[in-house]
């Protein structure tokens, strides 16, 4: 189902995530108690909330690679979309506390910050450390197709954004002496963490209600079965989905009535392989029908026959 190769690019990096995730948590909060800045202390939740997502998508990476057995016949590939689905739900909630505490921050109008030079040293290390973290999550997700590796480096991606939102917001306060900036800044994070969560829901939800592959995707299908017109008369019932990183595929074959099972089998054989090589882990099933006839020459002979050897 996944090679071994792929699947140790996967484990890797997904405990790559952790360990990232694990140290920044750590910094933020430390520097956010120093500092007293709620906009460092929303990007240590933050931080935390992306170190269970990691965690989450190191196990997910990990399961799906198993294969089929008896009780999952079509392997273990849509966990990651599960995974990336929580993920999102946890980084919602994160937004939303975050919100609730700039909200009381602004209500009582108290916002102390000391310190101001750490928090916004803390933050460029974990705008740096996110945007090489989630590059390399980016590059080995569109090279194993996972799912929950995409989604991992989007939350990562999103900090980075959000650490230079509040490395922003920390120096408009020195800038301008005005500490109720931080609390803004906190809200404006909050924003662009919702819209990543959103994305997320897209991405890894939607595909565990079997919608079909991406139009780019369908169009290479299209392509292959065009490129064999002339050996088929038609094709038809095309459906497509994804599980994590596995694509299925089926559709109906018309074929020359007077084509033998073999020369059809070969036929359908060379069309799966060709799909297989432009989309990787694809699994098609192709259902073949003969010619309903009606053509002049049908009784006789077919000119969409493969030429005889």
């Amino acid at each position: 189902m996944v090679s071994a190769e792929h699947d140790l690019l996967k484990r890797r990096a997904a405990r790559l995530s952790v360990a990232s995730n694990a140290t920044l948590v750590v910094a933020k909060l430390v520097v956010g108690m120093i500092t007293g800045s709620v906009s460092v202390l929303s990007e240590a939740v933050h931080s935390g909330v992306d170190l269970v997502a990691a965690g989450i998508a190191w196990y997910s990476v990990r399961e799906s690679g198993k294969p089929a057995d008896e009780d999952h016949h079509y392997g273990h590939g849509k966990i990651e979309n599960v995974a990336g689905t929580i993920e999102a739900v946890l980084i919602f909630g994160a937004a939303f506390y975050i919100i609730w505490e700039a909200v009381q921050k602004l209500r009582t109008g108290v916002v102390e910050i000391e310190g101001l030079g750490l928090g916004a040293a803390v933050m460029a290390v974990s705008a740096l450390a996110n945007y090489l973290v989630s590059r390399h999550l980016l590059n080995v997700a569109a090279a194993t197709d996972s799912v929950a590796l995409e989604a991992d480096a989007m939350h990562l991606r999103t900090d980075v954004y959000t650490s230079a939102g509040v490395l922003g917001g920390l120096a408009a306060i020195k800038l301008t002496g005005i500490p109720m900036l931080d609390p803004i800044v906190a809200i404006v994070v909050a924003l662009m963490i919702i819209k990543a969560a959103w994305d997320l829901t897209r991405s890894a939800f939607f595909h565990i209600l079997d919608v079909k592959l991406p139009e780019e995707e369908e169009a290479v299908i299209h392509e292959v079965l065009e490129n064999y017109r002339q050996h088929l008369i038609e094709y038809h019932k095309l459906r497509t989905r994804k599980s994590g990183h596995l694509r299925y595929v089926d559709m109906h074959l018309v074929v020359p009535r007077q084509m033998t099972v073999e020369a059809a089998h070969t036929l359908s054989h060379e069309i799966t392989a060709e799909i297989e090589r432009r989309l990787p882990y694809s699994h098609i099933l192709v259902h073949l029908e003969p010619c309903p006839g009606g053509c002049e020459h049908c009784t006789v002979d077919c000119h969409k026959l493969p030429a005889k050897r």
